[in-house]
């Protein structure tokens, strides 16, 4: 077996290696070599010759592939014209060009392990080159024309089936190294042959009758047409390659040597063999007792496997453990949250403060039943008109969203398939059509006072307080039944079922909460009718235009927790909005609750977000609250120097206790779970509807309809209540 061996790349590598050399060649400053040797080639591509020729390259080296061919089909060889120095060698060479005379440049022509047979005519027509290389072909003679090659320095035959030299290889007067087989030669004899090349090229000037001078009396041509150039440049890359070439020999040689050398040490190698083969007894001994320690090792490795997978284990468990911690915690966090809402559902029904808000709230609906003249000389019918009939429609779609919104969420996607084309067309006819319908709603709400009484009704339930109290009371309890009924679910795929005692009550108690608010929702309502009833006893004096009056009074009247949202803003914060002229954004600031504290931390694109839309204002209410918070912080400074000085009797009196803030607590989600929960039934749709008196919420709207029981606690459905979700 050879020790060194030729491995053969993948197609992959040497596609790569194509493209890399390629792109190396054409990038800028790159030197006037083209290597694309070891690729793997059958030919040569033609983004070669054009590189050549393009770039004016004067190195080619395509050794080492399997070319069968020199020239590709719709190339031409003086795209090589340039070329000096053309590489071979290691191909599947079986004739050259006969056109190869074209290639004048050339200097160096290496042909070395090919298939060649013959060398065409043409050969003697490159007069300036200087190295030929044909050693390992199938060569039977040399050509006439070779001595044309005036500027032959080294030429190798050796490996051929050659056994004769031309006659007229005398003329070529530069040859200094001539290499061939001496032994198989017959013309000039084995001792000719043997003595060198002096001697083989004077026995052939004599066989021509010519004298014979030795190559260093003879400059070459290609020296002598640019003799200051011939040591850089290409001149320079060929001797470089030249040396590279003789390198490469010393290294073949050198190679074959420790090829002898090896195959010595392997006879060496084989006897020793022989005598290890008869240690192989003692070294079975030695392999028991090895055997025995290999099985203590895989004894000890089979123990650290099972600690290894014990404490796996453990901290599986731990990570359970802290599964159920996580659980606990957020089952304590809605504790607290239900019995806060608890709390302040018991303190705002025993609060006084609603008392008096309902007084306060029905003196202002007497105050709104008594229409002056000049609210009935300043009435804007028409504006009145068109948000009674905007009121009236958002009342009415509130009234059939719930029970039309399936079928028309169906009918909307089949009509959006297939009419599309149809919408277009008809577009601008249904604008027209709705201003028109627009137009005769407005002319009959101002005709119709039964029309004009139900959009006050549907602005009253929307502006009035308490009851958008009790909707957002009833939205918080439908969120913590919703995280409740999702934290019941978690606990059943952990199987923790000793905990679910805790959560039914905390699910019973919101349900409760939620049956009383849904009563003094409908309560609400049935005073608001009553207050109705009442000015429409009053308004049968057959006054002009009473129900237009109530509702635009109606309309312009600010909302009583804007006006307490207002009345708790900083004064320092309002000052400093009238000062910029700027106090039609005080509800602006009101409603967001917006400190001055806050406002120096605040950038111009958050006073944008709130609707201050104007740049130099936004710059002066930051730049102002900066300064009134710079003097804020010193004035404390100076209270503590005078108050060192001032006597204790002198100190003013504490100040008085602020009423605490009437904020309503939230329901946050839980981290766990940032998913809606979908329906336990089909498993298709969202959770919408909560099953009451228990409280889950598990089911659609569409499935709640066929079941009388709760799928999860099987207890009975006396009342359903539908969860809008908001965007």
């Amino acid at each position: 077996m050879p020790l060194f061996f030729r491995k053969k790349k993948p197609s992959e590598d040497a596609r790569k290696r194509l493209e890399y050399q390629m792109c190396l060649a054409k990038e800028a400053g790159a030197d006037d070599v083209l290597d694309i040797s070891k690729c793997e080639l059958l030919e040569v591509p033609y983004g070669a010759f054009a590189t050549c020729k393009v770039l004016q390259k004067k190195v080619l080296i395509i050794h080492t592939n399997n070319l069968t061919s020199l020239v590709p089909k719709s190339c031409s060889l003086l795209s090589l014209i340039t070329v000096k120095v053309l590489d071979l060698h290691d191909n599947q060479l079986a004739s050259l060009p006969t056109d190869i005379g074209q290639l004048t440049s050339l200097q160096v022509l290496n042909l070395e392990r090919n298939l060649l047979k013959c060398l065409p005519q043409s050969i003697g027509d490159l007069a300036q080159l200087q190295v030929l290389n044909v050693k390992g072909n199938k060569l039977k003679e040399l050509p006439a024309t070779v001595s044309g090659l005036r500027s032959l320095r080294t030429l190798n035959v050796s490996e051929n089936l050659l056994q004769e030299l031309p006659r007229v290889l005398a003329h070529i007067r530069t040859l200094e190294t001539l290499t061939l087989d001496a032994s198989s030669m017959t013309y000039p004899s084995p001792d000719i042959c043997s003595a060198g090349t002096e001697s083989i090229q004077q026995f052939l000037c004599k066989e021509c009758g010519i004298a014979y001078y030795p190559p260093s009396e003879y400059v070459l041509p290609a020296l002598e047409s640019d003799g200051e150039t011939s040591v850089d440049g290409v001149d320079r890359t060929v001797h470089k390659y030249l040396e590279e070439e003789s390198k490469w020999q010393n290294k073949f040689s050198d190679y074959e040597k420790r090829k002898e050398k090896k195959m010595q040490e392997k006879l060496e190698f084989e006897r020793r063999l022989n005598m290890g083969q008869r240690e192989h007894a003692l070294l079975v001994q030695q392999i028991n007792s090895q055997k025995d320690e290999i099985l203590q090792t895989v004894r000890e490795d089979q123990m650290r496997l099972e600690e290894g997978l014990t404490k796996h284990q453990q901290h599986l468990e731990e990570e359970r453990l802290k599964l159920l911690q996580q659980l606990k915690q957020a089952e304590q966090g809605i504790a607290s949250r239900i019995q806060k809402l608890i709390e302040d559902n018991q303190r705002q029904k025993q609060s006084s403060d609603i008392l008096k808000s309902l007084e306060n709230e029905r003196i202002r609906m007497e105050q709104l039943m008594a229409i002056t003249q000049e609210e009935t000389e300043h009435l804007r019918r028409r504006e009145v008109a068109s948000a009674m009939q905007q009121m009236l429609a958002e009342s009415y779609k509130n009234k059939l969203i719930q029970m039309t919104y399936e079928s028309r969420r169906q009918d909307l996607v089949s009509q959006a398939c297939s009419s599309l084309a149809e919408m277009d067309q008809k577009f601008q006819q249904i604008l027209a059509w709705q201003q028109m319908d627009q137009n005769k709603a407005v002319s009959q709400i101002l005709q119709q006072s039964e029309m004009q009484k139900a959009a006050f009704e549907a602005l009253q339930v929307k502006k009035d307080l308490m009851h958008r109290q009790i909707r957002n009371q009833i939205k918080l309890i439908e969120t913590e039944l919703l995280q409740l009924t999702q934290l019941e679910l978690k606990r059943q795929e952990l199987d923790t079922e000793t905990l679910q005692g805790v959560i039914m009550e905390q699910r019973q108690a919101l349900g409760y909460l939620l049956q009383q608010l849904l009563k003094e929702k409908k309560q609400r309502e049935e005073e608001l009718q009553q207050i109705l009833l009442e000015m429409e006893a009053k308004s049968e004096t057959k006054q002009e235009n009473y129900w237009l009056i109530q509702y635009q009074r109606l309309l312009n009247q600010k909302p009583l927790s804007l006006k307490l949202q207002e009345e708790g803003l900083e004064k320092q914060l309002v000052n400093l909005l009238i000062e910029l002229s700027a106090e039609q954004y005080v509800p602006v600031f009101a409603h967001h609750r917006i400190s001055l504290e806050v406002l120096s931390t605040m950038t111009a694109n958050d006073l944008e977000k709130m609707g201050i839309a104007e740049t130099g204002l936004q710059r002066a209410i930051l730049r102002r609250a900066q300064e009134i918070l710079a003097v804020a912080k010193t004035i404390p400074e100076l209270l503590r120097t005078v108050d060192a000085e001032v006597p204790a009797a002198t100190q003013p009196s504490a100040p008085e206790e602020e009423a605490p803030s009437s904020v309503v607590p939230t329901a946050p989600l839980l981290q766990w779970d940032e998913k809606k929960s979908e329906c336990v039934v089909c498993m298709e749709q969202e959770a919408q509807m909560i099953f009451l008196p228990c409280g889950h919420v598990c089911c659609c709207q569409t499935c709640c309809k066929r079941l009388q029981s709760c799928p999860l606690c099987r207890g009975d459905i006396t009342q359903h209540v539908r969860i809008f979700y908001s965007s």
